[in-house]
Parts: structure tokens; sequence; C-alpha cells
């Protein structure tokens, strides 16, 4: 279970004035945990574990749109 209490550690980052860079490893960072767990999900079919990917993904989408910046307007 040391994928699940890395993902838990993680949701627990500050996602507070981060650079570039650090905004793109934790977005891959989140991806790899994500992916882990849903190997585990497979096997166990845990709704717990269904929960934390759906909090991760959550967080690696504000992380993206942060990332990809406004569209430009017409």
């Amino acid at each position: 279970m040391d994928t699940i209490e890395r993902a838990l550690e993680f949701e627990q980052t500050k996602l507070k004035s981060l650079s570039t860079s650090d905004r793109i490893k934790i977005s891959r960072e989140a991806k790899e945990i994500i992916l882990d767990l849903n190997q585990i999900y497979k096997k166990k079919k845990d709704s717990r574990i269904m929960d934390i990917m759906k909090r991760l993904t959550a967080i690696k989408q504000k992380v993206e749109k942060r990332l990809k910046g406004r569209p430009l307007t017409a």
C-alpha cells in the first residue's frame, strides 16, 4: 500500500506560488500515481481507491489548466 500512502501525501502538497517547472513535475507525478492506483483498483475494486484517484485527477487538472494559460479571444 505504499502507492496509496504516496497519493495521500501528494494531496497534502502546497500548490501556491509554483514555478512552471514545479507545475510540470506535479502534473507528471500525479499522472504516475493515478496510473499506479489504477492498477491496484483493477485488482481490488475498492471504492476508496477510486475516490483517491478522483481527487488526484482534480488536482492534476487544476495544475494543467494553469500551465496552459488563458485562451486567446478573437
